[in-house]
């Protein structure tokens, strides 16, 4: 029984053997980012499958929209989570209740923010990005219920966040596996069983998020024996603010900016057609499972850095970062290889459409090099943001993606242009993501190599 306990416990990461520690907290968060995958596929596989190609089409241009809607929460999350990883580490109870109280109260705050001009300007944005008449307003109900149902997603995710700071990346596998089986659950009776469609896929994944928040912050309230959560730690203070926002901007500013690129590429996409969207939304989730361990090594190496910069064991940086990114190659090229054997497979599962398969698969195999360049950038990336330095890599990310990714993408488009292709090549989407993300890599190795992130810890 206390085996069971101690896997719901807090995890301190200033101790061990480094490799085993990154190892040991990065296995429950890729079981809950397979967990996460499964609620965009399942909600891809069932609009697919029950309402149709069209759906599915709907489902995956309404995405780079939502995402630009949720910087705030993004920009608070990551603040949060260098500033709990880092006050955990040092021992320091008063600032990480501060740090903890801070972040639940201006959640509220964004979450207010996001409805308002989220659904002010959804429609708007959808009608700019010449979305198709077949499929605008589904985007337009999907998107207005995730708005309405925001705060749900916005708290799981910081909460969960908070969770892993302190090293209990166990605790919110839980949750959130717990979620997953409500939203496929309701999926299938709002989609299949109630024929709601787009909206009800939308609906279901609020309800699980919901859900899943309620039990993060079940959690945190029992933790009393690491801090406090009371009135006047719920009150928000200029130091942990002004720190939460120096820390969070960067990332936010970066997902923003990244979202409007997306969002620029996505009216490039739009121009190939309903049958090019729809693969490119199964293209995505099928990505969605290549990059679950980068982005799941990224993050551990980010509490890791955190948790030992805070305790100023550099000495642990160093030899983690070394050991956590040849672990993050290995585990990717894995996978990589694992998905370019069985992607016709998984393709198969949201459509039985044979072009649509082919097609992308075709655009799969564009991608796959580009998977392990983008887990030694999520490894050493996470180092950086873990230590407090979260500019380098909000300027990385700025450059490979705007002045790189969005240019190129629009260059091959226009340059491939024929008389049969008037809107050019649509491997075009694929070359310019490969590009950035090699790109990407070569300068986060750079950055890291420099040194600068040592700097940076929170006062």
């Amino acid at each position: 029984m206390s085996a069971l306990k101690n896997f719901f416990a807090p995890v301190d990461m200033t101790t061990g053997v480094p490799w085993q520690k990154i190892a040991l907290f990065t296995i429950p968060m890729v079981l809950g980012n397979i967990a996460q995958q499964l609620y965009n596929t399942v909600d891809s596989i069932v609009v697919g499958k029950f309402v149709g190609d069209n759906a599915l089409a709907a489902v995956g241009s309404a995405s780079p929209i939502f995402n630009l809607l949720l910087v705030l929460f993004i920009g608070i999350s990551v603040g949060t989570g260098v500033m709990v990883s880092q006050y955990f580490g040092a021992k320091d109870r008063k600032q990480l209740s501060h740090a903890i109280g801070c972040s639940i109260t201006l959640t509220a705050a964004a979450s207010l923010v996001i409805l308002v001009f989220g659904l002010i300007f959804v429609r708007p944005l959808l009608e700019m990005l010449n979305t198709p008449a077949s499929i605008i307003d589904w985007c337009d109900s999907y998107l207005t219920i995730l708005m309405i149902g925001g705060a749900g997603v916005a708290y799981y995710n910081i909460l969960s966040g908070i969770l892993r700071g302190m090293g209990d990346s166990f605790s919110a596998l839980i949750y959130l596996l717990i979620a997953t089986v409500i939203n496929i659950v309701l999926d299938l009776f709002f989609v299949a069983g109630m024929g709601m469609g787009v909206p009800g896929v939308a609906l279901a994944t609020v309800i699980a998020q919901a859900v899943s928040a309620l039990l993060c912050f079940r959690k945190l309230m029992k933790m009393t024996e690491v801090f406090d959560i009371t009135p006047e730690y719920l009150k928000p203070t200029k130091h942990h603010s002004f720190t939460m926002i120096r820390l969070g901007l960067p990332s936010g500013l970066t997902q923003m900016i990244m979202s409007l690129a997306m969002i620029i590429v996505q009216s490039l996409t739009n121009s190939f057609g309903e049958l090019f969207i729809a693969a490119n939304v199964i293209i995505m989730r099928v990505d969605g499972f290549a990059m679950m361990p980068n982005l799941s090594f990224g993050n551990s190496m980010t509490t890791y850095t955190g948790q030992n910069v805070g305790a100023k064991r550099y000495d642990r940086v160093e030899k983690g970062s070394v050991q956590g990114a040849i672990m993050a190659v290995g585990v990717s090229t894995t996978i990589t290889i694992l998905i370019l054997i069985f992607g016709k497979y998984l393709m198969g599962m949201f459509t039985t459409t044979e072009e649509l398969i082919d097609l992308g698969m075709s655009m799969m195999c564009i991608l796959a090099p580009g998977y392990i360049a983008v887990a030694l950038s999520q490894s050493l990336s996470g180092v950086m943001r873990g230590a407090g330095d979260t500019m380098t890599p909000m300027w990385i990310s700025l450059i490979t993606t705007v002045a790189l990714r969005v240019p190129l993408a629009y260059g091959i488009s226009y340059l491939t242009r024929t008389p049969e292709l008037p809107t050019g090549r649509s491997e075009c989407i694929f070359i310019s993501l490969l590009v950035s993300w090699c790109a990407g890599a070569l300068l986060n190795f750079i950055a890291y190599k420099r040194g600068g992130w040592k700097q940076k810890a929170v006062q």
